[in-house]
């Protein structure tokens, strides 16, 4: 394999360390091999050679100094926990602009042969709706435990009542801490007990077509990293095409892709988040 090749492979999402780490981290590594004897350092030299320049370029791209302790990775793409930590602490400095119970949460995905807007009732009791495809979806409003039919086949049932349970776009009722959250997609998740692959799909609608709290939305990421079988996958684009980390769940289909350099959530593979915001009415975009 071409050496220059595999070294862009393997550090093509992993950011630079600047030039005063690269600088402190050249001293302290001349400074241990000057604590070794002289025989030992011929021997560690001989076998530096025989690495090859891939391997030798990455650990350089690869370590940065931390601390006085031994040389650490970086917070590197290949980790799915620290991924996801940094996700949240990315949600952290988010403004915190909670829609009145009046507005709408508006939402455009991209998908590779479409696009979806949404305008989501932000209480869950004004009509909204979804446009995708040439075509439009009234959202209908849950009122009182009740909404009013519309647009169904039999003409018959236009304007009777079906029961109903409101689904806001603002979820002010989740928790803000880590454990918290966790227990709560364990307990309230779509599948049975223990389905890591229906908790992955509830951490994917929520952080979807819903407006959260930075709190919120920082425990839903640290939650997430507490789900076992987590995977990193490196070199994924979302549905726009824009570069990022995967992150995915075992069985679960569908990867969560974050910007490899600021942890901000992008979409999925399948699906991009490409608009995002509060807005007045539907039809309206956010400015």
């Amino acid at each position: 394999m071409d050496e220059l090749q595999l070294v862009r492979e393997r550090t093509a999402d992993v950011p630079l360390p600047d030039l005063a780490e690269l600088q402190a981290a050249r001293a302290r590594l001349v400074a241990v091999t000057a604590k070794e004897p002289r025989s030992r350092k011929r021997l560690w030299l001989a076998g530096t050679a025989t690495v090859g320049i891939a391997a030798a370029i990455t650990a350089v791209v690869s370590f940065a100094p931390n601390g006085d302790g031994p040389l650490a990775p970086p917070r590197a793409a290949a980790d799915p926990v620290r991924v996801l930590h940094d996700a949240a602490a990315e949600a952290l400095k988010l403004p915190s602009t909670p829609p009145r119970p009046d507005q709408f949460v508006y939402v455009k995905t991209q998908y590779a042969d479409s696009d979806r807007e949404a305008w989501i009732s932000a209480d869950g009791k004004h009509d909204g709706y979804v446009r995708q495809d040439g075509q439009t979806l009234t959202l209908q409003a849950c009122v009182d435990g009740k909404y009013r039919v519309q647009g169904a086949n039999n003409p018959a049932a236009n304007g009777t009542e079906e029961p109903c349970v409101v689904t806001p776009a603002y979820r002010a009722d989740l928790p803000t801490t880590a454990d918290a959250m966790f227990q709560y997609l364990d307990k309230h998740h779509s599948g049975e007990a223990g389905d890591v692959n229906a908790m992955g799909k509830d951490v994917q609608m929520l952080v979807g077509e819903t407006y959260l709290s930075p709190r919120t939305k920082a425990a839903l990421f640290d939650a997430a990293a507490k789900v076992p079988g987590l995977q990193a996958v490196d070199h994924v684009t979302d549905a726009a095409g824009r570069p990022g980390v995967g992150i995915t769940w075992p069985g679960h289909g569908v990867t969560l892709v974050f910007d490899a350099k600021t942890f901000t959530y992008l979409g999925t593979t399948q699906g991009a988040v490409v608009g995002y915001g509060i807005v007045d009415r539907p039809g309206q975009l956010p400015r």
